[in-house]
């Protein structure tokens, strides 16, 4: 782990939001903290300096200083013995924010923003990061109960993990309950047992519902003993999973889900599960993408 996070500001409201969760997160973590901003307008040669007939503050270049200022200034204050760094890089947003996330354990984003990250919406620079960024990525929305636990999503499969790990480690960082939500229905659950050339399960609902269970436990086997202080509640739902976890996140201080699994995540990628999450989720998001999909 480099120690580092980093978060991508704009001078919106939304990306200010981002910097203090970021600064908590550098606390918790006892690491340090990037503030980023990716200065478009120099690669479009657009004149960076003051106007001639406008007052001597004014520009691009002044206006970019002032919303990194802010921003440096917001983390201090927030968490005042972090070690704060800050960098103006040319380039547009997402090929700025991919390129950082490579020397990053986390990348902070706000859900939407403006200036240097123009169009930072849900659906844009949010969704391209958790698609491709090289570390966990951070999405900051409204709402949040600060004393509710962290929710983690849980499929069984191999990629899932990367995130059931995130989360342990997050929850004992916030000093959090972990709560690990399986959703399962009969469509998506798998079959110990199929009649030949049947389209029905021999098992009855009970005892998939048994097997649901299993893996759940199966998923989080090992990591109880490694934080010891996480208080862990596992529970499988009978469920679609999108349903399942925006309604977990309403009582959630962070939602924590895989970028792409398999079984009660079925087809889990960004623009199903994970794309859902992060557009109507009630609390924070983060997505973390298995080890096998960075590049």
């Amino acid at each position: 782990m480099s120690g580092l996070v980093v978060v991508g500001v704009d001078g919106s409201a939304s990306s200010l939001a981002a910097v203090e969760a970021a600064a908590r997160e550098a606390r918790w973590r006892d690491a340090g903290l990037r503030v980023v901003h990716a200065f478009l307008w120099p690669a479009m040669h657009v004149p960076l300096g003051p106007s001639p007939l406008g007052p001597p503050e004014g520009g691009l270049r002044n206006m970019v200083e002032r919303v990194v200022a802010e921003a440096v200034a917001r983390a201090r204050s927030t968490a005042p013995g972090v070690d704060v760094s800050h960098a103006v890089v040319t380039g547009e947003p997402l090929t700025v924010l991919e390129a950082q996330s490579r020397a990053a354990d986390l990348v902070v984003v706000g859900s939407r923003g403006m200036g240097g990250f123009v169009g930072l919406l849900i659906g844009s620079t949010a969704v391209h990061l958790a698609a491709h960024g090289q570390c966990p990525v951070l999405v900051v929305r409204e709402g949040g109960d600060e004393k509710g636990p962290v929710v983690v999503g849980v499929d069984g499969s191999a990629a899932g993990e990367q995130a059931i790990e995130f989360a342990f480690a997050e929850a004992a960082l916030r000093g959090a309950p972990l709560r690990a939500i399986h959703a399962w229905t009969l469509w998506n659950a798998p079959p110990s047992q199929m009649h030949e050339g049947a389209d029905t399960y021999v098992d009855p609902p009970s005892e998939l519902a048994e097997a649901e269970e299993r893996l759940v436990s199966e998923a989080l086997a090992g990591r109880r003993e490694r934080y010891p202080g996480v208080s862990v509640e596992p529970r499988a739902l009978r469920s679609q999973t999108r349903e399942a976890l925006i309604e977990a996140s309403r009582s959630a201080q962070l939602l924590v889900v895989g970028a792409r699994g398999r079984g009660g995540f079925a087809g889990l990628m960004l623009g199903s599960v994970s794309q859902a999450v992060l557009h109507h989720a009630r609390c924070p998001v983060v997505v973390v993408r298995g080890a096998a999909e960075r590049s």
